[in-house]
């Protein structure tokens, strides 16, 4: 790979998981896309899925072709739009590339349906994000790596960086502000911001308290909606991803669970009063949390994250329910 092209993708690596030059280079976009391209076709009516088990067999079946088309032609298109270099020079060299890319594409996929069948307890798209995050944390944190900038030998991480200047350097105090303020590489400022940002896990527990109880069993309530309702996702697209007062009304009926004091028909008019004020007013604060995070300088972006805290809350309580 050319080190010293752009990378038109930086900004969406921590979101589909995918690091450069690697082969994790396409990541889970293809099972993201994929996964989008098939809602978007169901929710707009474009195509109609029935009751019958062979239609409902089809739809499940649809993704994960499209999957394994969208890895092929996003494999073709990296290599061939000079990321990796100028095609007419690698010669035969395109054909391998394509391949590699392909083939842990493949394994990606076929991991994500594992883990869909019931060898995780939560979403592999989820696990692979956070999984990406917090590697991205660890690394430039504890990274062994040395640089030379001019300054003599310096070491990526944050953490390895303050006990070499400290070692290194005579004045101590100095060498403690260089720590904070160490220029282009990872500082002790930005591991702090960091720790800060991951401390937002607390108000994951936040919610609105709606008297939702089970139809089976006597006594089991849970609060809904949480404060951080939609994530890092737009409030406009609760409607498209099956967040929706509507689309929560109708998997709270399936899952014989009801709202003591109403009827089928108000919940969904008590749960459209809850879900857009909470879902505008969590974006709002992500929105607000992740620009303050950039802005300090964390390391993994503001919206990665909040997006690995939210991802381990989740299986936090997963594991608590379990």
């Amino acid at each position: 790979m050319s080190s010293d092209s752009a990378d038109p993708f930086y900004w969406m690596r921590v979101i589909f998981a995918f690091n450069r030059g690697t082969l994790m280079e396409l990541g889970i976009s293809p099972v993201v896309t994929s996964g989008l391209i098939m809602q978007l076709l169901a929710e707009a009516r474009i195509v109609e899925v029935g009751d019958i088990p062979k239609d409902r067999a089809l739809f499940s079946g649809a993704p994960k072709l499209s999957r394994m088309i969208i890895t092929i032609g996003q494999a073709i298109v990296y290599v061939m739009t000079d990321l990796y270099g100028d095609p007419a020079e690698m010669g035969a060299g395109i054909c391998l590339l394509i391949i590699q890319l392909f083939v842990a594409g493949l394994i990606v996929l076929l991991l994500d349906e594992l883990l869909q069948k019931g060898y995780n307890s939560g979403s592999g798209i989820s696990l692979y994000i956070a999984t990406n995050i917090c590697e991205t944390i660890v690394w430039k944190a504890f990274s062994p790596t040395t640089i030379n900038s001019g300054r003599g030998t310096e070491f990526e991480g944050a953490v390895i960086a303050v006990f070499h200047l400290l070692a290194t350097r005579t004045d101590k105090g100095q060498a403690l502000r260089e720590a904070f303020k160490h220029q282009n590489l990872p500082n002790l400022m930005n591991l702090i911001a960091t720790v800060f940002v991951f401390a937002v896990i607390y108000f994951q527990g936040f919610r609105v308290d709606l008297p939702i109880t089970s139809a089976q069993y006597r006594g089991q309530y849970s609060g809904y909606p949480k404060l951080f309702y939609t994530s890092n996702i737009q409030p406009m697209w609760i409607v498209v991803s099956g967040s929706s007062a509507k689309d929560v009304a109708e998997q709270l009926k399936e899952q014989q669970i009801v709202m003591r004091g109403h009827r089928d028909t108000s919940m969904v008019h008590e749960l459209n009063r809850c879900i857009p004020i909470a879902a505008a007013f969590g974006s709002s604060c992500v929105g607000a949390l992740s620009v303050l995070a950039d802005f300090l300088g964390a390391i993994g972006s503001g919206t990665g994250i909040l997006l690995a805290v939210t991802i381990i809350y989740q299986y936090f309580e997963v594991f608590v329910k379990e």
